[in-house]
């Protein structure tokens, strides 16, 4: 039988890091559809590189939060406002949490599996960022019973995302041809269809083969319910600019098969999750403030 019609219910329970803990309570008022989920979260949070665009200038101290994983702490820190005001009431711009497009898809996917509906955390790459350029990227998707497949939501593309971008799909519904996971971008530069220097983050100009591989690991790491930091790093993940051996390139390549279909893989990707090279240990290192951290 077909996987992904007969077993999602594993995605509609709260994972290590999709928790809101103590903080379940504050779900309780924020709308149920989709659209809902993600207008109130552009409410609460503010992405550390676009805050700008908000007249909102952060301090190293505010930027700290991006740090945060679980999603627990995120709403410790949305719910730490002097007005004690529910999540349904949008934060101005200089109150709101600063994150980044993994913080947006995991408060998502948190509030979406409160209410017992399968979501997960995809990690890949976006096209509608910059021109002729695959930006790395988080997004949500949800399983619809009703149309009998699984949903992207971009919940970060909120209104000034949509000036500034000139976005030209349904942020709750978003096409995969316009996000790519990390598996069909690997995918697709494998068999010569795509550039894999043109997958990465443009901003500090860096791409290739080994950011393509990272996402690849944290795409399956998210579909076993671990939904890791943008740099967090472990196991054969490649380093900035290292080359991929042999060895690695076919590891990869199994996994890119298994992550694109994930629930029709479900048996073969949970034994090859299981691989010590692959798997999250306890400790994982942050890349950006260059040191090992527990999850």
């Amino acid at each position: 039988m077909d996987q992904d019609r007969t077993d999602v219910s594993r995605f509609a329970q709260p994972g290590r890091l999709s928790s809101a803990g103590s903080y379940a309570s504050l779900l309780d008022a924020v709308p149920s559809d989709p659209a809902g989920i993600a207008r109130t979260i552009q409410g609460l949070l503010i992405h550390e590189h676009v805050a700008g665009e908000y007249g909102v200038t952060l301090t190293d101290a505010d930027r700290q939060t991006v740090h945060l994983r679980r999603a627990d702490e995120i709403l410790a820190r949305i719910a730490d406002t002097p007005d004690d005001q529910p999540l349904t009431v949008p934060r101005v711009p200089e109150q709101r949490v600063a994150g980044n497009c993994r913080h947006y898809s995991l408060l998502m996917v948190t509030a979406l599996r409160a209410r017992g509906v399968p979501a997960r955390a995809r990690c890949g790459f976006g096209d509608y960022f910059v021109d002729n350029w695959y930006e790395d990227h988080w997004v949500a998707e949800y399983r619809s019973t009703e149309q009998g497949r699984w949903i992207m939501v971009d919940a970060q593309l909120d209104a000034r995302h949509h000036e500034l971008l000139d976005l030209d799909f349904d942020i709750t519904d978003v096409p995969r041809d316009r996000f790519l996971v990390a598996g069909e971008a690997w995918a697709r530069c494998r068999a010569g269809e795509a550039d894999p220097d043109t997958f990465g983050l443009r901003g500090i100009d860096e791409s290739g083969w080994w950011w393509i591989a990272g996402n690849l690991m944290r795409d399956a790491a998210a579909l076993h319910g671990v939904e890791l930091l943008p740099w967090d790093a472990w196991g054969v993940m490649p380093g900035p600019f290292e080359k991929i051996d042999d060895e690695r390139m076919a590891l990869f390549d199994e996994l890119a098969r298994l992550t694109r279909e994930p629930d029709q893989h479900a048996d073969e990707l949970r034994l090859l999750y299981a691989d010590k090279r692959l798997r999250v240990p306890a400790v994982v290192t942050n890349g950006l403030r260059a040191r090992d951290e527990p999850i």
